[in-house]
């Protein structure tokens, strides 16, 4: 009788751990909650000041150095970050700043990585006020968004253009189409001048050497470093000269990296305020460049570029932000708001295609700089419509 019960009780241990594994298959290993979790917009993490732990993406803007205050160059140190959910966002009250601890400084922080402004990140850590604002503290996660570390930030994965970015245009031309564009482009963050010494050393950095830029109308590649006023420097080209609108320097068209490219400090002051046409004489230090009294014309491998950065100032600029009117017209123009010629930049951008290295420098602008873009680069069938 024992030995029956012994038998039974082995048996009954036998079906009872059969069953407890079959359960385990079905029902399988419990999901992370945390690595399921949508990660929180800027907007939501703003208002959920909770004390919680969460995640939040957003696109670095700057970094926070007072309750009010967040700079975008001349990084300080590499504890902090502003995160925004657009990349042209300039209201601190759109921004969460973020705390970084010292484990992610030497990848996250802007001081020792600038190019992180503009890319897109996702940041773990308690959601509870920073710099007495909105904020994101003891993080225990940073990672930029489509992978990669924050040490090297390297270009962005193009966005290309955001859906439905262009829907006003559909179906228009000529005024009414440069109307619908000047809608979409208009309200853009703007740089100071001299923000835009760092900015170009990121859009128009050389491929093949990271510490260069590339001179727009020279083609030649330059240290970085070697930016200034002095003869051999680099400088700030207005490819619409700031004479033709009397903008000089101010935020705005003065500032407007969709015109602004880095050019030798000789060149720069050759081409002058000039107007661009075809024709003249040997430019010094600029092989396949030309000019004469009142013209400049460019190397053929970038026409295009000059032609369509100029077409965005013509209609991002309409006289409603307190400077001139800037027109694009089929003559030579001194120093008047207009300047020429239509007829040859139109022949220049269709000469001269859009290049994946012009798409990409749109993206940058617009992603990390400007949260505007140039619509001639996306659509250059634009041109033909409106002139």
């Amino acid at each position: 009788m024992t030995r029956m019960l012994g038998l039974r009780r082995r048996a009954l241990h036998a079906v009872l751990l059969s069953l407890l594994a079959t359960s385990l298959l079905l029902v399988g290993p419990r999901p992370d909650p945390a690595a399921a979790a949508t990660p929180l917009t800027v907007a939501q993490a703003i208002a959920a000041q909770n004390g919680s732990v969460a995640t939040v993406r957003g696109y670095v803007v700057g970094q926070p150095t007072a309750t009010s205050t967040v700079v975008r160059s001349g990084f300080p140190n590499d504890y902090a970050l502003a995160l925004a959910d657009s990349p042209g966002t300039t209201a601190t009250g759109s921004m969460i700043y973020v705390q970084i601890p010292s484990a992610f400084r030497s990848s996250y922080g802007l001081k020792t990585n600038p190019g992180l402004l503009g890319r897109q990140i996702d940041v773990t850590g308690t959601l509870a006020a920073y710099f007495s604002h909105p904020g994101l503290t003891g993080g225990t996660a940073f990672a930029l968004v489509g992978g990669g570390g924050g040490s090297d930030p390297g270009t962005p994965t193009d966005p290309g253009v955001p859906a439905g970015y262009y829907d006003a245009a559909a179906g228009k031309t000529g005024a009414a189409l440069a109307t619908a564009l000047h809608g979409i482009i208009d309200g853009n963050r703007t740089l100071t001048y001299a923000e835009v010494w760092d900015a170009l050393k990121v859009t128009d950095q050389d491929p093949a050497n990271s510490s260069n830029v590339v001179e727009f109308y020279s083609g030649r590649s330059v240290p970085k470093s070697s930016n200034g006023g002095s003869t051999g420097n680099w400088n700030r080209e207005h490819t619409w000269p700031q004479s033709h609108g009397g903008f000089g320097t101010a935020a705005g068209p003065g500032t407007d990296l969709h015109h602004l490219r880095p050019e030798d400090v000789t060149v720069n002051s050759t081409r002058g305020n000039k107007d661009f046409d075809n024709g003249g004489s040997a430019v010094a230090q600029c092989p396949d460049c030309f000019t004469d009294a009142d013209s400049f014309e460019p190397r053929d491998s970038v026409k295009g570029d000059v032609a369509r950065g100029l077409m965005y100032m013509a209609v991002r600029y309409e006289g409603g932000d307190g400077f001139a009117d800037l027109e694009l017209n089929d003559t030579v123009n001194g120093t008047t708001a207009y300047l020429g010629k239509i007829s040859v930049l139109l022949a220049w951008s269709a000469a001269d295609p859009v290049s994946a290295a012009e798409r990409a420098r749109n993206d940058l602008v617009y992603t990390r700089y400007q949260g505007n873009r140039n619509p001639f680069v996306d659509h250059p069938e634009y041109a033909d419509a409106i002139w």
